[in-house]
Protein backbone atom coordinates (compact mmCIF):
# COMPACT_ATOMS: atom_id res chain seq x y z
CA UNK A 1 0.00 0.00 0.00
CA UNK A 2 2.06 2.97 -0.91
CA UNK A 3 2.03 5.99 0.49
CA UNK A 4 2.93 10.01 -0.34
CA UNK A 5 7.10 10.32 -1.29
CA UNK A 6 8.82 11.03 1.93
CA UNK A 7 11.89 12.69 2.11
CA UNK A 8 14.82 10.91 3.66
CA UNK A 9 18.25 13.23 3.74
CA UNK A 10 16.74 15.41 0.90
CA UNK A 11 15.46 13.07 -1.31
CA UNK A 12 12.05 12.26 -2.29
CA UNK A 13 11.47 8.10 -1.56
CA UNK A 14 8.34 6.19 -2.00
CA UNK A 15 7.44 4.33 0.97
CA UNK A 16 5.35 1.01 0.97
CA UNK A 17 3.73 -0.92 4.06
CA UNK A 18 1.82 -4.42 3.39
CA UNK A 19 -2.10 -4.13 4.07
CA UNK A 20 -1.59 -6.90 6.33
CA UNK A 21 1.14 -8.70 7.86
CA UNK A 22 0.45 -11.78 5.78
CA UNK A 23 -0.38 -13.91 8.67
CA UNK A 24 3.98 -14.27 9.63
CA UNK A 25 4.53 -13.81 13.41
CA UNK A 26 7.51 -11.61 14.38
CA UNK A 27 7.63 -10.08 10.67
CA UNK A 28 7.28 -6.57 9.79
CA UNK A 29 7.95 -5.23 5.90
CA UNK A 30 8.58 -2.20 4.24
CA UNK A 31 9.01 -0.88 0.43
CA UNK A 32 11.11 2.25 -0.52
CA UNK A 33 11.72 3.38 -4.08
CA UNK A 34 13.15 6.19 -5.36
CA UNK A 35 16.20 8.00 -7.40
CA UNK A 36 18.08 10.64 -5.27
CA UNK A 37 20.53 12.73 -6.99
CA UNK A 38 23.16 12.60 -4.89
CA UNK A 39 24.13 9.25 -3.51
CA UNK A 40 22.46 8.43 0.23
CA UNK A 41 24.36 7.27 3.11
CA UNK A 42 22.00 7.41 6.13
CA UNK A 43 23.64 5.56 9.04
CA UNK A 44 21.11 3.33 10.94
CA UNK A 45 20.33 3.29 14.39
CA UNK A 46 20.61 -0.20 16.03
CA UNK A 47 17.02 -1.84 16.54
CA UNK A 48 15.97 -4.97 18.65
CA UNK A 49 15.17 -6.97 15.16
CA UNK A 50 17.29 -8.60 12.78
CA UNK A 51 16.99 -6.96 9.55
CA UNK A 52 17.18 -7.70 6.08
CA UNK A 53 17.28 -5.63 3.01
CA UNK A 54 16.04 -7.14 -0.33
CA UNK A 55 17.43 -4.93 -2.71
CA UNK A 56 16.03 -4.68 -6.17
CA UNK A 57 18.21 -1.59 -7.39
CA UNK A 58 21.23 -1.48 -8.71
CA UNK A 59 23.72 0.15 -5.93
CA UNK A 60 22.67 -0.69 -2.37
CA UNK A 61 25.78 -0.81 -0.07
CA UNK A 62 26.20 -1.17 2.93
CA UNK A 63 29.12 -0.35 5.21
CA UNK A 64 30.31 -1.39 8.72
CA UNK A 65 32.04 0.80 10.98
CA UNK A 66 34.78 -1.39 10.88
CA UNK A 67 35.32 -0.55 6.98
CA UNK A 68 34.01 -3.55 5.72
CA UNK A 69 31.43 -2.87 2.69
CA UNK A 70 28.61 -5.57 1.68
CA UNK A 71 26.68 -4.83 -1.67
CA UNK A 72 23.46 -6.04 -2.38
CA UNK A 73 20.54 -8.00 -0.52
CA UNK A 74 21.91 -8.64 3.00
CA UNK A 75 21.36 -8.86 6.89
CA UNK A 76 22.14 -6.60 9.37
CA UNK A 77 22.32 -8.31 12.96
CA UNK A 78 21.30 -7.18 16.23
CA UNK A 79 22.88 -4.13 17.77
CA UNK A 80 25.45 -3.47 14.80
CA UNK A 81 26.48 -0.09 15.81
CA UNK A 82 27.79 2.69 13.45
CA UNK A 83 26.48 0.59 10.06
CA UNK A 84 25.64 2.79 6.97
CA UNK A 85 23.61 2.04 4.29
CA UNK A 86 23.28 3.72 0.91
CA UNK A 87 22.47 4.51 -2.99
CA UNK A 88 21.52 6.44 -5.71
CA UNK A 89 18.56 3.90 -7.46
CA UNK A 90 16.79 3.07 -4.41
CA UNK A 91 14.39 -0.09 -4.89
CA UNK A 92 14.48 -2.38 -1.85
CA UNK A 93 12.50 -3.94 0.33
CA UNK A 94 13.66 -4.06 4.11
CA UNK A 95 12.23 -6.78 6.50
CA UNK A 96 12.30 -6.63 10.57
CA UNK A 97 12.36 -9.74 12.02
CA UNK A 98 12.07 -10.43 15.97
CA UNK A 99 14.95 -12.54 17.43
CA UNK A 100 12.18 -15.62 17.72
CA UNK A 101 11.11 -15.36 13.71
CA UNK A 102 15.29 -14.88 12.99
CA UNK A 103 15.91 -18.66 14.51
CA UNK A 104 13.76 -20.66 12.24
CA UNK A 105 14.18 -17.90 9.64
CA UNK A 106 17.27 -17.76 9.27
CA UNK A 107 19.08 -20.48 11.20
CA UNK A 108 21.94 -18.52 12.01
CA UNK A 109 21.07 -15.19 14.02
CA UNK A 110 23.34 -16.47 17.38
CA UNK A 111 26.01 -15.82 14.73
CA UNK A 112 24.83 -12.64 13.49
CA UNK A 113 24.74 -10.04 15.96
CA UNK A 114 27.00 -6.80 15.15
CA UNK A 115 27.88 -7.57 11.71
CA UNK A 116 26.12 -7.59 7.95
CA UNK A 117 26.00 -10.45 6.16
CA UNK A 118 25.59 -11.16 2.22
CA UNK A 119 21.86 -12.58 2.25
CA UNK A 120 22.94 -15.45 -0.19
CA UNK A 121 26.21 -16.47 1.76
CA UNK A 122 22.37 -17.67 4.27
CA UNK A 123 19.95 -18.62 1.45
CA UNK A 124 22.30 -19.09 -2.00
CA UNK A 125 20.78 -19.25 -4.86
CA UNK A 126 17.59 -18.63 -3.05
CA UNK A 127 18.03 -14.79 -3.20
CA UNK A 128 18.68 -14.46 -6.68
CA UNK A 129 15.79 -15.98 -7.82
CA UNK A 130 13.89 -13.67 -5.60
CA UNK A 131 15.32 -10.83 -6.75
CA UNK A 132 14.44 -11.58 -10.25
CA UNK A 133 10.46 -12.48 -9.58
CA UNK A 134 10.49 -9.39 -7.10
CA UNK A 135 12.12 -6.62 -9.75
CA UNK A 136 9.59 -8.85 -12.72
CA UNK A 137 6.53 -6.78 -10.34
CA UNK A 138 6.18 -3.39 -9.73
CA UNK A 139 2.86 -3.69 -7.92
CA UNK A 140 4.04 -3.68 -3.92
CA UNK A 141 1.23 -6.20 -3.27
CA UNK A 142 2.55 -8.47 -5.12
CA UNK A 143 6.19 -8.10 -3.74
CA UNK A 144 5.48 -8.16 0.00
CA UNK A 145 3.12 -11.56 -0.90
CA UNK A 146 6.03 -13.20 -2.72
CA UNK A 147 8.23 -12.53 0.36
CA UNK A 148 6.11 -13.35 3.28
CA UNK A 149 5.40 -16.86 1.42
CA UNK A 150 9.21 -17.21 1.27
CA UNK A 151 9.61 -16.55 4.98
CA UNK A 152 6.62 -18.81 5.96
CA UNK A 153 8.14 -21.38 4.13
CA UNK A 154 11.25 -21.04 5.92
CA UNK A 155 9.88 -20.66 9.30
CA UNK A 156 7.84 -23.89 8.79
CA UNK A 157 11.14 -25.27 8.25
CA UNK A 158 13.29 -24.29 11.03
CA UNK A 159 13.57 -24.86 14.29
CA UNK A 160 11.30 -23.28 16.35
CA UNK A 161 13.07 -21.64 19.99
CA UNK A 162 11.94 -22.82 23.41
CA UNK A 163 8.91 -21.87 24.82
CA UNK A 164 10.50 -20.25 27.75
CA UNK A 165 12.94 -18.23 25.18
CA UNK A 166 10.01 -16.65 23.58
CA UNK A 167 7.66 -16.18 26.71
CA UNK A 168 11.08 -14.25 27.86
CA UNK A 169 11.52 -12.25 24.45
CA UNK A 170 7.54 -11.37 24.77
CA UNK A 171 8.30 -10.24 28.61
CA UNK A 172 11.43 -8.02 27.93
CA UNK A 173 9.14 -6.00 25.31
CA UNK A 174 6.07 -5.84 26.86
CA UNK A 175 8.03 -4.09 29.79
CA UNK A 176 9.91 -1.73 27.29
CA UNK A 177 13.39 -3.53 28.57
CA UNK A 178 12.83 -2.75 31.67
CA UNK A 179 12.28 -6.47 33.80
CA UNK A 180 14.77 -7.69 35.72
CA UNK A 181 16.97 -10.58 34.59
CA UNK A 182 16.57 -12.32 37.78
CA UNK A 183 12.65 -12.15 37.62
CA UNK A 184 12.89 -12.77 34.27
CA UNK A 185 14.74 -16.08 34.92
CA UNK A 186 11.68 -16.73 37.98
CA UNK A 187 9.12 -16.35 35.63
CA UNK A 188 10.38 -19.26 33.06
CA UNK A 189 11.56 -21.09 35.77
CA UNK A 190 14.85 -21.35 34.87
CA UNK A 191 18.41 -20.75 36.41
CA UNK A 192 19.30 -17.39 35.46
CA UNK A 193 22.38 -19.02 33.53
CA UNK A 194 20.58 -21.67 31.71
CA UNK A 195 18.30 -18.58 30.65
CA UNK A 196 21.60 -16.27 29.68
CA UNK A 197 22.54 -19.43 27.39
CA UNK A 198 19.74 -20.22 25.87
CA UNK A 199 18.58 -16.89 24.87
CA UNK A 200 22.58 -16.40 23.31
CA UNK A 201 22.31 -19.36 21.63
CA UNK A 202 18.99 -19.06 20.02
CA UNK A 203 18.42 -15.63 19.55
CA UNK A 204 21.58 -14.01 18.99
CA UNK A 205 21.72 -12.17 22.30
CA UNK A 206 21.72 -12.38 25.72
CA UNK A 207 18.48 -11.82 28.35
CA UNK A 208 20.61 -8.62 29.52
CA UNK A 209 21.67 -7.08 26.33
CA UNK A 210 17.90 -7.58 24.61
CA UNK A 211 16.73 -5.33 27.28
CA UNK A 212 19.04 -2.83 26.99
CA UNK A 213 18.41 -2.68 23.13
CA UNK A 214 14.85 -2.91 23.72
CA UNK A 215 14.67 0.32 26.38
CA UNK A 216 16.62 2.29 24.38
CA UNK A 217 14.72 1.47 20.73
CA UNK A 218 11.76 2.71 23.09
CA UNK A 219 13.74 5.88 24.55
CA UNK A 220 15.03 6.78 21.06
CA UNK A 221 11.43 7.04 19.58
CA UNK A 222 10.07 8.79 21.93
CA UNK A 223 12.60 11.16 21.61
CA UNK A 224 12.49 11.50 17.94
CA UNK A 225 8.26 11.91 18.60
CA UNK A 226 9.64 15.41 20.69
CA UNK A 227 9.94 14.79 24.11
CA UNK A 228 12.68 15.69 25.73
CA UNK A 229 15.75 14.08 26.41
CA UNK A 230 15.01 14.30 30.22
CA UNK A 231 11.50 13.25 29.63
CA UNK A 232 12.35 10.36 27.95
CA UNK A 233 14.87 9.23 30.35
CA UNK A 234 12.27 9.05 33.46
CA UNK A 235 10.14 7.59 30.84
CA UNK A 236 11.99 4.61 30.22
CA UNK A 237 13.48 3.46 33.43
CA UNK A 238 17.11 5.04 32.94
CA UNK A 239 18.67 5.92 36.12
CA UNK A 240 19.19 9.46 35.09
CA UNK A 241 19.67 11.74 32.00
CA UNK A 242 23.45 11.34 31.45
CA UNK A 243 22.38 7.24 31.73
CA UNK A 244 20.24 7.40 28.67
CA UNK A 245 23.56 9.80 27.05
CA UNK A 246 25.58 7.34 27.45
CA UNK A 247 23.59 4.35 26.02
CA UNK A 248 23.16 6.93 23.19
CA UNK A 249 26.78 6.87 22.44
CA UNK A 250 27.17 3.58 22.81
CA UNK A 251 24.62 2.14 20.62
CA UNK A 252 24.73 5.05 18.00
CA UNK A 253 27.82 7.43 18.53
CA UNK A 254 25.11 9.87 18.79
CA UNK A 255 24.38 12.35 21.50
CA UNK A 256 20.35 12.63 22.21
CA UNK A 257 20.14 15.47 20.31
CA UNK A 258 21.47 14.18 17.38
CA UNK A 259 19.52 11.39 17.52
CA UNK A 260 16.35 13.24 18.19
CA UNK A 261 16.72 14.02 14.24
CA UNK A 262 18.67 10.87 12.59
CA UNK A 263 17.08 10.43 9.58
CA UNK A 264 16.90 6.53 10.24
CA UNK A 265 14.30 7.65 12.47
CA UNK A 266 12.65 9.76 10.68
CA UNK A 267 10.65 7.36 8.78
CA UNK A 268 9.37 5.12 11.22
CA UNK A 269 6.19 6.64 11.92
CA UNK A 270 5.41 5.62 8.47
CA UNK A 271 7.13 2.36 7.23
CA UNK A 272 6.93 1.23 11.01
CA UNK A 273 3.90 2.24 12.95
CA UNK A 274 2.78 -0.79 13.86
CA UNK A 275 5.67 -3.57 13.98
CA UNK A 276 4.36 -7.05 14.51
CA UNK A 277 8.00 -7.78 16.01
CA UNK A 278 8.89 -5.22 18.53
CA UNK A 279 5.96 -3.44 19.89
CA UNK A 280 6.78 0.08 21.18
CA UNK A 281 3.05 0.70 22.86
Amino acid sequence: MPVAPFRIAGAAVEVAVPVRSGGVPGVGMAGFRGRAMERLDLEMVPYPALTIFLNLGDDLILDEANGIRTQGSSVVGFGTVGARGGGRDIDVIQVRLSPVAAHSMLGVSSGLSGQVVALDALWGREVERMRERLHATRSWDERFAMVAGALAARARAGRAVDPEVEFAWQRILSSHGRIRIDRLADETGWSRKRLWSRCRSQLGLTPKYGAQLVRFDHAAHRLAAGRSAAQVSAESGYVDQSHFHRDAMAFTGLTPKALAVAPWLAVDPLAWAAPAYAPRT
